[in-house]
């Protein structure tokens, strides 16, 4: 099959020839018909060097099952349409089966290192943790199903409630969009969105926010004066240093920090500057069944219509630029890998 490998950092993704997946206990092949850049992506491209065979990132895909293990889970076909998380768990452990599969202890992140990702025409998926994908829901919004996932999630675990609260949201790639669309659907009162490029801050305003702000301007009396208050709640959606300790300066006393950007940088902030206002800080990742499921379902009865996020689609011989390209985006908010393009 086709696939697009990373190597090495300062090289582009290189489109090759590689060995068909197949399938192991309780998995599946699918036919991938799209694929999504995630910034953690552009973020391991700069960190990590894959040079010993090169690694086939990718992790928020959507396709058709092609191939199925001698021991699938019953209920499943070649043919059918699914998603699924970015995890090969055992599908057996109390976290597989509460749907916690991200706690498996036997987890292998795909497109994370051994198990190849969907930067590819094919890739392998754990039944356990896939999810259905009606036929209400295209191949394009099924692609969109784990950034949604990993933005409800993030809200989710938000101690506060959101219910008439004033909501900050730094970052609006397209977990800040995420975020700032699942605010408004559980009630925020104001969801204010702050983003330096304007083509983002202007796709904030169709995705939840109720105003976009320029962190440059001072973010902190930018706030007050829109919502005549400070944030009871700060997601942190961006994932480079020094952010966390942006988002605790602009806190007012007694606020909560939800750190949902993936920084894989090391960072520092002062602890003093959290401690003297009292400010709650929680850190979240990754996503479990049951926000792939809610997902889908809002997607297959029109409840999120979201695939005006998707900027930019791809076939192979033009990916590698397309991907490179994200590193200083203009205009492109959510870019996709269509495999199936000649």
């Amino acid at each position: 099959m086709r696939a697009a490998v990373f190597h090495e950092p300062g090289s582009p993704l290189a489109v090759e020839t590689v060995p068909d997946p197949a399938p192991e206990a309780g998995e599946a092949i699918i036919r991938v018909r799209y694929c999504g850049v995630c910034g953690t992506d552009l973020h391991a491209t700069q960190h990590h060097n894959d040079s010993d065979g090169g690694r086939i990132m990718g992790h928020e895909f959507a396709g058709e099952i092609v191939a199925l293990s001698a021991d699938a889970e019953a209920g499943w076909r070649e043919g059918d349409r699914l998603c699924s998380p970015p995890f090969i768990s055992c599908g057996k452990c109390l976290a597989c089966l509460q749907g916690k599969h991200w706690r498996c202890a036997n987890l292998k992140i795909t497109g994370g290192g051994p198990v190849p990702g969907a930067f590819a025409e094919y890739v392998r998926v754990h039944l356990s943790a896939s999810v259905r994908l009606p036929g209400e829901v295209s191949w394009k919004a099924g692609a969109l199903v784990e950034p949604l996932a990993v933005g409800l999630h993030a809200v989710r675990g938000s101690a506060r409630g959101l219910s008439g609260k004033n909501i900050l949201v730094i970052g609006a790639g397209p977990i800040g969009l995420a975020v700032s669309l699942w605010c408004r659907l559980f009630g925020a009162r104001h969801v204010i969105v702050s983003e330096l490029e304007a083509g983002r801050a202007d796709m904030a305003m169709k995705y939840g926010a109720t105003a976009t702000v320029d962190p440059r301007q001072g973010l902190a009396q930018q706030f007050l004066d829109l919502a005549g208050a400070g944030p009871d709640v700060i997601f942190e959606c961006v994932g480079i240093p020094g952010m966390i300790a942006h988002a605790i300066d602009v806190a007012p006393f007694g606020a909560e920090v939800v750190v949902v950007g993936f920084c894989m940088d090391r960072d520092s902030f002062m602890p003093a500057a959290a401690m003297v206002k009292e400010l709650s800080v929680q850190f979240v990742i990754g996503h479990e069944k049951p926000d792939f499921q809610l997902v889908v379902d809002m997607l297959a009865t029109g409840r999120l219509d979201v695939e005006d996020m998707i900027t930019d689609i791809y076939a192979f011989d033009q990916f590698s630029a397309g991907f490179e390209a994200l590193r200083t985006p203009t205009h492109q908010c959510k870019i996709l890998l269509d495999p199936t393009l000649s």
